[in-house]
């Protein structure tokens, strides 16, 4: 899977829109590390997941936002979750 941060394919390869995908992390308290790598490297897997389910050959445009809780009424621990989202293209053959 071909991932880009920009919104264009490295040597400008052509592709077709898919569409655009999200997905998230699960909801864990602010500030604790996941047990392997970091939250953004487990959203880019499970977007990867998403993109493969598509049928994707790349993701571009790939972005980060951290999604916390609002409007809690309960006091606690406060939650965020970390969303990757992004196009899923397929690349045009030769």
């Amino acid at each position: 899977m071909r991932i880009s941060f920009s919104d264009h394919l490295e040597g400008n390869q052509t592709y077709t829109p898919i569409g655009r995908i999200k997905a998230a992390t699960g909801w864990h308290a602010t500030g604790v590390a996941p047990q392997s790598g970091d939250w953004k490297e487990e959203a880019l897997r499970r977007l990867i997941r998403t993109a493969e389910d598509f049928e994707a050959d790349a993701i571009i445009g790939v972005n980060y936002q951290v999604d916390g809780v609002q409007g809690r009424d309960l006091e606690g621990v406060e939650l965020e979750r970390v969303a990757a989202t992004g196009l899923a293209v397929k690349l045009a053959r030769s």
